[in-house]
């Protein structure tokens, strides 16, 4: 008996250490596994579809799944990335020689000569030159990404095949008792995860959408650019938000502190809209998470895998939030 539990807990020290050197594959493991889950529903629908009696197979399905994802990232790579391409050009040039402008306007401010107004210039100017120098040094592993992305996506698909046989193979590992209630738990927990990145895509869009005719209403440089940020970065909740409407204020800055007032107002105006009519209506049934885990979940997520991290932070606190309310919960009777 003793030494049954050494050698279980030799085994666990092994498995954590080799999770340790193998951090980055498991992350890549994860978000595909994710993004299958998420998927899943798609694939099942088209799989119901029938065409004079006959019902496309699953691989069929996925087949026609990426085809119509690859129609849409050309459509994308056609018509929407060369504007904001063209306009972020523009801007990383213009961009450098505009600071003393700016600097000049603040100048003229109250309590200028307190605030360091020249430090700040001559700082922000030398974090521009170290993130392009950055940029130019880190090409090699932004391809490195390049290539961790592929093989996400390659995960995801077979995932989408054979993960019914990988689930049950999981479920199998515990006693018939507790894998009826995982089974239920975790499916619920899919459910909601599934229901959050629908509804995250939808609030994307409309803020992208929204924002992008405001800014060319308000002839805000750069407005293809600044609404695609602000669309895509959306994903990242509140830290997203916060970054690209500090970034479209500052490029109105470059113009008129009246164009600065109108991004302001309308992200004033469009937060407020989207936490009581779109969120309630679009995320009903979703994860249904307080600000303050989903800010925990955020902090934590990136300082253990960066951008990634953070993108799968929500999703993953509300896979942890259904498994601790399931098994760790303990209501009153």
């Amino acid at each position: 008996m003793v030494r049954g539990h050494i050698l279980f807990t030799f085994g666990v020290i092994l498995l954590l250490l080799l999770a340790w050197f193998l951090v980055k594959e498991l992350m890549i493991i994860y978000v595909s596994a994710l993004f299958a889950a998420v998927l899943m529903p798609i694939v099942n629908r088209i799989t119901q579809l029938e065409i004079r009696g006959w019902r496309p197979s699953r691989a069929i399905a996925i087949v026609l799944l990426i085809i119509a994802v690859c129609f849409l990232l050309a459509l994308f790579f056609v018509v929407g990335l060369p504007p904001v391409l063209r306009d972020l050009n523009q801007f990383s040039t213009e961009l450098p020689r505009r600071i003393p402008v700016v600097v000049n306007k603040l100048k003229d401010l109250p309590l200028a000569n307190r605030l360091g107004v020249d430090t700040i210039a001559s700082r922000a100017e030398s974090a521009l030159t170290a993130t392009a120098s950055y940029l130019v040094v880190s090409l090699p592993n932004w391809i490195t990404h390049l290539f961790d992305i592929l093989t996400a996506l390659f995960l995801c698909i077979y995932f989408m095949l054979e993960g019914e046989h990988a689930y049950s193979f999981f479920l199998s590992l515990f006693p018939p008792t507790a894998r009826m209630r995982l089974d239920m738990t975790l499916r619920r927990a899919d459910q909601k995860i599934s229901k959050w990145l629908f509804g995250q895509g939808l609030l994307m869009l409309i803020l992208g959408v929204s924002s992008t005719i405001t800014f060319f209403v308000l002839h805000v440089r750069y407005a293809l650019l600044l609404g695609f940020l602000m669309g895509l970065l959306n994903i990242i909740p509140i830290a997203g938000g916060v970054f690209t409407i500090a970034l479209a204020a500052i490029v109105a800055a470059l113009d008129s502190w009246a164009k600065m007032s109108g991004v302001l107002l309308f992200y004033l105006v469009y937060i407020n809209l989207e936490n009581a009519y779109f969120t309630p209506r679009i995320m009903r049934s979703s994860v249904d998470l307080m600000g303050l885990t989903i800010l925990i979940a955020l902090l934590l997520g990136t300082a253990l895998a960066g951008v990634t991290g953070a993108l799968v932070a929500v999703p993953t606190a509300a896979l942890v939030a259904v498994l601790l309310d399931e098994y760790a919960v303990r209501r009153d009777s």
